[in-house]
């Protein structure tokens, strides 16, 4: 891993930073000023319910907490750090998710722990091994440093038992906490503690009474009878806020962060948090994505947008982007969105160079590749994902790669894949996107009212240019047609709109210049005379 954000230019500007990660940062260098005691590391967690894939708020939750940990780093000048990814695999499977095979297979097994189902895609040991295994796969691939935890080898190794036995003591405070926030039906039948059943292996959701706090004994009524269990080593799981408390208490950590549906939870949690003699850990709460509707993504709905499609359209650099920015704020999160992200994240990249460290710091790029553990690449992409995606859609949906890199080669001296690789990749990036959401759209209009002589006087001046006009003096060209009062535009966004709606089939669409110098002169006016027959 690199050491980019220990770099000593950035230690000052670190201190009155006001990106957000430092702001989150000093959370934690406020709850410790001289540090940890006994010299500890500063413990940051995730966590991860098994029941489902990894996905795109996975994603999220650990990238963002892993900027917050190098920001941290850095304020610190190296203060040591842990970020542990912890699996609440002990949990029952509430429901059979829609996009598992072996449903019903499935189905025999609700209630009963994520550890103990088998593995509907036949590769692991268990539903959760296979869903843990995904969830570090997917971790590496981007990288990140972490410590990965298993709720379940953590209560079945005894490893939480005094954290059980402490809630046993203080099984009463937690009532007096959660009993007022339940609806009086669930008021009737809530128990902080979830024993196992030893007749069904279940996880039991019914009232318990606490026998031995300290030898873990507790008594419920399983299959109709009164039985004495114990809940050490694997006998129960705590219910999830009381989880959640006790093992911010039993781990000792700092720093978490969690979307604002938990809002309630937090509070909760910090409150048996307190009462099991331990302390809320530091943390941010962020906003939930929408949408292209405005409407709350929802899995159950199929309205969000998964990691993997973002990365068909996208880079991971794009996507790391897109989360950093205002975490505070809902976003908005669709395909329509990828585009501007790869945009956005390129213009950022580029001017990072430059940057004084002060500035360097509040570019999103750095905590991007920060966070990756990578220094921030130099390499300058010749063309905008934007203008590439506007030259797949006019050489059409049967275009090949070696086309696109012919046009981009005379384009600029020297491009192909070898001197470009990440252009190389936007390119099967551009050409999925347009494939699949750009081409089934366009709709070339014919030209209306003064709009068919501006293209006719555009046909002229391209004509009279030599093949290899560079784009400002095409764009200078574009811009004195528009500008002519002959042609009736009020505005120059009128006559690119028109542009783009005659020889692109869009209603937006790239820099008029930059494009036709890629696309090409004696193509631009091929376009031109395709919209003026």
């Amino acid at each position: 891993m690199t050491d980019l954000h220990l770099h000593p230019s950035l230690r000052e500007p670190a201190q009155t930073s006001k990106a957000w990660p430092f702001e989150e940062a000093r959370k934690i260098v406020k709850r410790y000023p001289d540090g940890k005691p006994g010299g500890e590391a500063i413990l940051f967690e995730t966590g991860y319910g098994p029941s489902g894939l990894p996905h795109i708020g996975t994603f999220n939750e650990v990238l963002r907490t892993t900027m917050v940990r190098r920001a941290y780093e850095a304020l610190t000048g190296g203060a040591p750090t842990r970020l542990v990814a912890f699996s609440d695999d002990l949990d029952g499977l509430r429901k059979v998710p829609d996009n598992v095979p072996n449903g019903d297979m499935l189905r025999e097994y609700l209630g009963k722990p994520l550890t103990a189902i088998p593995d509907p895609f036949g590769k692991y040991e268990s539903f959760a091994h296979h869903n843990n295994a995904m969830l570090r796969e997917f971790l590496d691939r981007f990288g990140f440093e972490y410590e990965f935890v298993s709720s379940t080898e953590r209560y079945q190794s005894g490893a939480f038992d005094d954290a059980l036995r402490n809630v046993l003591r203080h099984n009463q405070d937690i009532l007096d906490i959660m009993l007022p926030t339940l609806r009086a039906e669930r008021a009737a039948t809530y128990s902080p503690i979830l024993p196992v059943s030893p007749k069904s292996g279940i996880v039991l959701q019914v009232p318990v009474t606490v026998v031995d706090a300290d030898a873990g004994l507790v008594s419920f009524e399983d299959e109709g009878e009164t039985i004495t269990h114990s809940i050490l080593g694997g006998g129960a799981k705590l219910q999830w806020k009381v989880d959640w408390a006790m093992r911010w208490v039993a781990l000792g950590v700092d720093y978490e962060m969690y979307g604002k549906d938990l809002t309630d939870s937090g509070v909760q949690s910090g409150k048996i948090a307190k009462a099991l003699g331990g302390r809320k850990p530091e943390g941010l709460i962020y906003e939930m994505f929408l949408d292209e509707k405005g409407e709350k993504i929802s899995k159950s709905k199929g309205n969000g947008l998964s990691l993997e499609q973002w990365l068909d359209y996208g880079s991971e650099e794009s996507l790391a982007f897109f989360a950093y920015r205002e975490p505070k704020a809902a976003k908005q999160l669709h395909i329509g969105v990828i585009p501007k992200a790869v945009d956005e994240y390129l213009q950022m990249r580029g001017s990072y160079p430059a940057q004084e460290p002060d500035k360097r710091l509040g570019n999103p790029v750095h905590h991007v590749h920060v966070a990756r553990g990578e220094q921030i690449p130099a390499a300058e992409l010749p063309v905008t994902f934007g203008l590439l995606l506007n030259l797949v859609g006019v050489m059409g949906a049967d275009a090949s790669k070696d086309q696109i890199w012919c046009y981009l080669g005379q384009y600029v001296e020297g491009a192909n894949a070898a001197t470009y690789p990440e252009l190389d990749r936007l390119i099967d990036n551009a050409m999925a996107y347009n494939r699949d959401y750009v081409a089934p759209t366009l709709n070339r209009r014919k030209p209306v009212g003064g709009e068919g002589a501006a293209l006719k006087e555009l046909d002229d001046k391209l004509a009279a240019l030599p093949a290899d006009a560079g784009a400002d003096d095409i764009q200078n060209i574009v811009y004195e047609i528009g500008k002519n009062e002959a042609y009736g535009f009020e505005n120059l966004r009128d006559w690119f709109k028109a542009l783009y709606e005659t020889l692109l089939g869009s209603s937006a669409g790239p820099r008029m210049g930059s494009f036709i110098a890629l696309f090409g002169i004696d193509n631009t006016r091929r376009l031109i005379a395709e919209a003026l027959a």
